[in-house]
């Protein structure tokens, strides 16, 4: 058993047939039952030992009486799932429109293009045409330029017309 004393014994060992003698218990002082402090009771526990325990209080605790639910607690309980249920159709519609609004997105930019391009051009030709007609003449510069060998210094002549 394990929760016999671990002593040597001072007897030598029993042949077969000896007689073995068991020793008395010594019996433990025991307090007595009304001087016990309250919620200490003397408990049997599942292996047939006595001992002094505290147990549960078995007077029942008073239950608090039962308040109604607000309204607006009502409404939030019932209005939260229809919110997150907009939430989830609504991040649904923009998954599938962003490959359309990134198509509008795109034909709005070509469209700013073409209004600039469109806008910028009669000015660029008006400044082209203007120095041909009759503005400011065009110049044109020729340049020539010799060198002889490899290290050779470069000459050269620049003509204006």
């Amino acid at each position: 058993m394990p929760h016999e004393p671990t002593r040597t014994s001072t007897t030598p060992p029993a042949r077969y047939g000896d007689p073995i003698y068991h020793p008395t218990a010594i019996q433990q002082p025991v307090m007595p039952l009304p001087e016990l402090p309250p919620g200490v009771e003397m408990v049997t526990l599942p292996g047939g030992y006595r001992t002094l325990a505290y147990t549960q209080p078995t007077t029942p605790l008073p239950v608090p009486a039962v308040q109604p639910i607000p309204a607006w607690a009502k409404t939030t309980a019932l209005l939260a799932p229809t919110v997150g249920g907009g939430i989830a159709a609504a991040g649904f519609g923009i998954s599938y429109a962003a490959p359309g609004l990134i198509a509008m997105t795109e034909a709005l930019w070509a469209a700013v293009t073409l209004i600039a391009a469109g806008a910028f051009a009669p000015l660029l030709l008006r400044a082209g045409r203007g120095s041909v007609r009759g503005g400011a003449p065009v110049q044109h510069i020729t340049q020539h330029v010799i060198a002889s060998g490899m290290f050779g210094r470069a000459t050269g002549t620049i003509n204006h017309r």
